[in-house]
């Protein structure tokens, strides 16, 4: 968060385009930290994580500061499906979540996820808000922070390279977090 957060003023001089004003942003047009996982294992996964995220810069009122490398883990669930690539993103953004959310379903339609979709099975792109500022919430369409953090070391690996110091409202220090998971199943990537 402190590379996010610090990244907060620069941000502020950066004035919306046309597009970007008619976008639903915060009270007062604040810049949130955010963070966002990303996650495939179809039609070539590690092309499909790079394609999410450049697209995520393409998101009205937002901009992507670090991203993480990414990793190879096995799939979580019970059902048999191939590896997962996955990696997470830090953004600054002024949409309020749930445009947010909106925006990251945009992008996974884009990419051919289809809206209705077997839980925990394979899937072509996945995109989480996984922490929005300092924010809780828990209603039908989102739960922030994400509910899941804590046991995926698949989220909490990625996550510890770009925020390692980032309290994460409710669970605790990523770095923290990341110490509780086991390392089993997950790899970073040998290439860009």
């Amino acid at each position: 968060m402190v590379a996010v957060a610090a990244a907060v003023v620069a941000a502020r001089q950066v004035l919306p385009t046309g597009n970007e004003r008619a976008a639903r942003v915060t009270p007062m047009n604040l810049w949130q930290p955010a963070y966002i996982g990303v996650g495939s294992n179809l039609d070539d996964p590690q092309a499909q994580v790079r394609r999410a995220l450049a697209k995520l810069a393409e998101l009205p009122s937002t901009r992507v500061i670090l991203t993480s490398p990414i990793y190879v883990s096995r799939p979580f669930g019970p059902v048999t499906q191939p590896d997962y690539a996955n990696a997470v993103a830090g953004i600054l953004t002024q949409l309020e979540p749930h445009a947010l959310l909106e925006g990251l379903q945009t992008i996974e339609a884009a990419q051919g996820r289809p809206k209705e979709r077997e839980r925990w099975g394979p899937r072509i792109i996945d995109l989480d808000v996984l922490v929005y500022g300092r924010q809780r919430l828990a209603d039908p369409q989102l739960t922030l922070p994400h509910p899941g953090i804590v046991d995926r070391n698949f989220v909490l690996y990625p996550l510890a390279d770009i925020a390692p110091d980032l309290d994460i409202p409710g669970l605790g220090r990523v770095i923290e977090l990341k110490g509780r998971v086991t390392s089993e199943g997950i790899h970073e990537c040998d290439f860009p």
